[in-house]
């Protein structure tokens, strides 16, 4: 892929995770701060189907931005094919990791009610 167009997947998932955000801490306001952090608050969240939604975009568009910037400063240390390769697809697994690992606790705090 052209780095033009990575850099294009930066741009669209930082706007994207500023109007992401600003739901999740809209969803946030419906109650006192404090009530909105106790246990069985936070729980009820993940049954919410549209509140789950926007948590799961709101964990892949900020993993793909952060490694992505990560990867771009990586790239900008040092220069080389076989390094830009390598920070390329070590991002890629670091993104996928945290995706994956996050969609797991979203997927079982919204079934069980246990993370």
């Amino acid at each position: 892929m052209r780095e033009s167009n990575i850099m294009k997947i930066h741009y669209i998932t930082g706007i994207s995770a500023i109007i992401l955000v600003a739901i999740h801490i809209m969803f946030r306001l419906i109650m006192p701060y404090g009530a909105s952090l106790e246990y069985e608050n936070v729980i009820a969240n993940y049954k919410n189907l549209p509140y789950t939604i926007v948590l799961e975009l709101v964990l892949v568009t900020v993993a793909i931005h952060g490694f992505n910037g990560l990867r771009i400063i990586l790239i900008e240390l040092r220069q080389g094919r076989v390094w830009e390769k390598s920070m390329t697809w070590l991002c890629i697994i670091g993104a996928a990791s945290i995706i994956a690992y996050g969609t797991r606790t979203i997927i079982l705090a919204s079934l069980t009610g246990e993370v």
